[in-house]
């Protein structure tokens, strides 16, 4: 076999100068674009990464902050439910109080009706006593009205202070009150005894008032003196009832 030594050269010449080319102007342009593409694609890589990375820090501070906000809503629960139970049992303390209260209230105001109605039915008791006496006493004779109770009036008139008995009618405005009109045995019967209470002449006027029943009643600016039934009834129903006065 015979080798063609021009030939064999000439091919490896356009080998050599194919590889030339190829690795000039399609192996390097394609080893670029692969190396950028691989660049590309390892910089989408580490931000694909870093975006996870990103996003399980993100789900990790959500998660966490779920926790909290669950937590925090659990504590606000517990204390909204505490504080519900701090406001009902004192709401409840404070209805029972203003019961305690409208009981005691009710009890006082039932106390105060009974004893209202007790000192009322006293009250009536005692007038009943005093208006039958009054009518009892209003059968005395009229002579018994008048003389029995002079003795007893210049009494009460001789144990006056005597600041009192010093003023009584000297501005001639004593009056006495009488059950009726008094005849003159009666008049000279009490101008006797007045001065010799007093140890001077008195000067009165007479006023006639049968709702004294009974007695005598002299009245002037400076001194009162009563001897009658009408003040003995009075006194009466006081000491009975504690507060009452006989009217007729």
């Amino acid at each position: 076999m015979r080798i063609d030594w021009w030939t064999l050269g000439l091919q490896t010449v356009n080998v050599l100068v194919l590889v030339w080319i190829l690795s000039r102007f399609l192996f390097r342009p394609v080893a670029s674009i692969i190396e950028r593409r691989q660049a590309v694609a390892a910089k989408l890589l580490a931000d694909a990464e870093e975006a996870k990375s990103q996003a399980n820090s993100a789900r990790e501070a959500a998660e966490a902050e779920t926790a909290r906000l669950m937590g925090t809503r659990s504590e606000a629960l517990r204390a909204a439910a505490a504080e519900a139970d701090t406001e009902r049992a004192a709401a409840l303390a404070a209805a029972r109080t203003e019961v305690e209260h409208l009981r005691s209230a009710a009890e006082a105001e039932i106390g105060r009706e009974r004893q209202a109605e007790s000192t009322a039915a006293s009250d009536r008791a005692a007038r009943l006593a005093v208006d039958i006496a009054g009518k009892l006493l209003d059968r005395l004779p009229d002579s018994e009205r008048v003389d029995g109770f002079i003795d007893g009036l210049a009494q009460a008139l001789a144990s006056l202070p005597p600041a009192s008995k010093d003023g009584l009618g000297a501005d001639q405005n004593a009056r006495l009150k009488a059950p009726r009109s008094l005849n003159d045995a009666e008049m000279k019967s009490c101008r006797s005894a007045f001065a010799k209470a007093l140890g001077r002449p008195l000067d009165f006027s007479v006023d006639v008032d049968p709702g004294l029943i009974a007695g005598l009643e002299l009245e002037a600016p400076h001194a009162v003196v009563r001897n009658s039934f009408r003040a003995d009834l009075s006194r009466i129903v006081q000491e009975l009832t504690g507060h009452g006065r006989v009217s007729r």
